[in-house]
């Protein structure tokens, strides 16, 4: 393989995957870890990755970049309505459930308008709007309080005390990477804080999210990978990234986006 064919193949990875690693490269191309880095130098001087510790991602997706929640929502929309409509299936009647904030929870919430008798936790103004724009009354909805972030959570010392003692059936976790060595990841702190205060207080964490979260790493970490009790994700992971949470999530769930229907604009 030239070196031009070889660097197309790196680029359009990293468009496909979010991020990628230098050893997976290695094995995929049958290269040194050398060859790999000199073309991670070159497509990044390029503009069309960003070289991060032991790999790349797609550019502008640093530790603590934080899209606005208008930005995000128009990512992957086909992919967050597959995962929304798989993990509504976790839901039953009458739980108690947790939503922290995120355009891939936001697009749950619209589900779980058709489940009776829930009650919603969050910390997501976007998401409680969703219910406040659609009462329900057998729905209960709780918004804790705190400062507001580009991605419209609340967060800080006030969201967290709300959290803390509460007993819910259930927590859906958004987050802004994945990775198998840091874990489930946010880039913003007081946001991972409140977001693993909001995990502690459910008997069980499904984490949600696509496939282009995969290898992004924010600066903080939320959970570790074997704290998820579920995981669902959709198929556009590629199958390095299924093995691995296979080994340390207790549940992967895959959906098709083939059957999904787009939700909310």
């Amino acid at each position: 393989m030239l070196a031009k064919e070889r660097q197309d193949y790196i680029a359009e990875r990293v468009r496909d995957r979010g991020a990628v690693r230098v050893s997976d490269l290695t094995r995929e191309l049958d290269v040194s870890d050398m060859t790999v880095r000199r073309d991670l130098d070159l497509l990044a001087r390029q503009g069309l990755v960003d070289k991060v510790h032991g790999g790349a991602t797609t550019p502008g997706r640093n530790g603590t970049d934080e899209p606005g929640f208008e930005t995000k929502s128009a990512r992957e929309r086909t992919e967050k309505d597959a995962i929304a409509a798989l993990a509504l299936t976790l839901v039953q009647p009458g739980f108690a459930v947790g939503l922290s904030a995120g355009t891939t929870t936001w697009t749950l919430a619209h589900r779980l308008l058709e489940v009776p008798r829930i009650t919603v936790v969050t910390n997501s103004v976007q998401i409680a709007s969703v219910f406040y724009q659609n009462p329900r009354a057998d729905q209960t909805v709780v918004l804790t309080g705190g400062v507001r972030t580009p991605s419209d959570a609340l967060v800080g010392p006030v969201a967290v005390t709300a959290l803390r003692g509460l007993n819910l059936d259930l927590v859906f976790l958004g987050v802004h990477g994945m990775d198998d060595r840091t874990g489930f990841t946010s880039p913003n702190l007081l946001e991972a804080e409140t977001s693993r205060a909001l995990a502690a207080s459910g008997r069980r964490l499904a984490v949600v999210a696509d496939h282009t979260k995969w290898g992004v790493v924010g600066i903080s970490t939320i959970a570790a990978l074997e704290e998820a009790d579920v995981i669902v994700t959709d198929a556009g992971l590629h199958v390095e990234a299924l093995t691995v949470l296979r080994e340390r999530v207790g549940d992967v769930l895959v959906a098709s986006t083939r059957a999904a229907v787009v939700g909310p604009s």
